[in-house]
């Protein structure tokens, strides 16, 4: 059976993406669709730009027609961004070049996961950068301050941002022998306080209906309907789905912790169906050759929905499991078993849903109702 195989390779001084496959009319149209997407003559393959987004579309567009091997294209990405951190610290004495990769080693070690490890190597990278020629250990927390004035806060970068540089320095340096600097006087600022955005149940409804299929609207129905982070529900195998006890098992969530969702009878029938048509072998839902679905495509498909509904309500795939606390709670569940549900370690976290919820608050009178106006 033909495939699309995606590799990166050099044009005329440019590291891109590249599509190889044989002709086929309809692929040839999806590959057009793409952003910036270039036809070679030279080597007679489709080419765009090199970043994960482009990656993503392409790897969508593509397997809603034929297989895609991207085999090849992970193996030579990881090794792209390990060659662009070690040429940005080229300045740096040797010492100070291999303490990152110390950091990453100890980290995977640790068993943080991937995406905590790559937001902590950019955040060290990128400040290590910012004071080169100096030393990694010449570095105190007066300059982590200079950093954050001058990088952070003058180019309005978030305070999620800043509490992220904040953590990785202190964990990157806790590490380190002999470095100058005084964890101590770190300091995070201050969290900010936002309410999460909530979709009604009307406006759920609406979402999944503008499903394109029925794979899309499972993952949409089963984020909902169990509250789980875009993650748990990449992660699930078809073994954590226990029809007979009306469960799903979490495992290794957030926290590295195992926990059980409710697995009611719409979804479990809409699954049924759903694995009827694809058969997926060992992750619930499957992209190529058994992998996991890519978390950008998952991505892609609420921002679709999303678009084809018109609602205009900042909306992601974290919008549906807040809105899903938050039904649970304007429906008389109690806030320990919402708790228990979502997975969370404070109560306190779930505690902010009681200040999300209309619920209650759309029935307090307004005064201005006694007025005669």
């Amino acid at each position: 059976m033909e495939k699309v195989i995606l590799s990166v390779a050099e044009y005329r001084g440019e590291k891109r993406l590249f599509a190889d496959f044989p002709y086929n009319k309809e692929l040839i149209h999806a590959m057009k669709e793409v952003q910036g997407a270039r036809w070679s003559r030279t080597k007679g393959k489709w080419h765009f730009s090199l970043n994960r987004q482009v990656a993503e579309v392409l790897i969508q567009k593509a397997s809603a027609i034929t297989k895609v091997d991207s085999s090849q294209l992970k193996g030579q990405w990881q090794s792209l961004e390990e060659n662009r951190n070690k040429s940005k610290l080229v300045g740096l004495d040797e010492e100070s070049v291999k303490a990152p990769e110390y950091f990453r080693m100890w980290m995977e070690q640790k068993r943080y996961s991937p995406q905590t490890v790559k937001n902590y190597m950019g955040q060290i990278v990128q400040l290590l950068t910012y004071f080169q020629p100096r030393s990694y250990k010449e570095l105190t927390a007066k300059d982590v301050e200079i950093y954050n004035h001058e990088v952070i806060i003058k180019n309005t970068l978030s305070v999620s941002y800043q509490r992220g540089l904040v953590g990785a320095v202190k964990l990157f340096y806790n590490q380190c022998a002999g470095a100058e600097m005084s964890l101590d006087k770190l300091q995070r600022p201050f969290k900010e306080s936002r309410l999460p955005e909530v979709l009604s149940k009307e406006e759920v409804q609406k979402v999944i209906s503008a499903a394109n299929n029925i794979k899309h609207k499972s993952l949409l129905s089963l984020t909902y309907a169990c509250g789980l982070r875009r993650g748990e529900v990449l992660n699930l195998k078809l073994k954590d789905l226990d029809s007979d006890r009306k469960l799903i098992r979490i495992t290794q969530a957030k926290g590295k912790k195992d926990r059980y969702v409710t697995f009611g009878t719409k979804l479990r029938n809409l699954l049924a169906e759903y694995y009827k048509l694809y058969k997926p072998k060992v992750y619930l839902f499957e992209g190529q050759y058994e992998h996991q679905y890519g978390g950008r495509s998952f991505e892609l498909v609420l921002k679709h929905c999303i678009t084809k509904t018109g609602i205009k309500k900042r909306a992601t795939l974290h919008t549906l499991r807040d809105s899903y606390a938050t039904h649970l709670l304007e429906s008389g569940t109690d806030i320990r078993y919402i708790q228990e549900l979502l997975g969370h370690k404070d109560p306190k976290t779930t505690m902010i849903y009681t200040h999300v919820s209309s619920k209650k608050i759309g029935e307090i009178k307004s005064p201005l109702d006694d007025l005669e106006i």
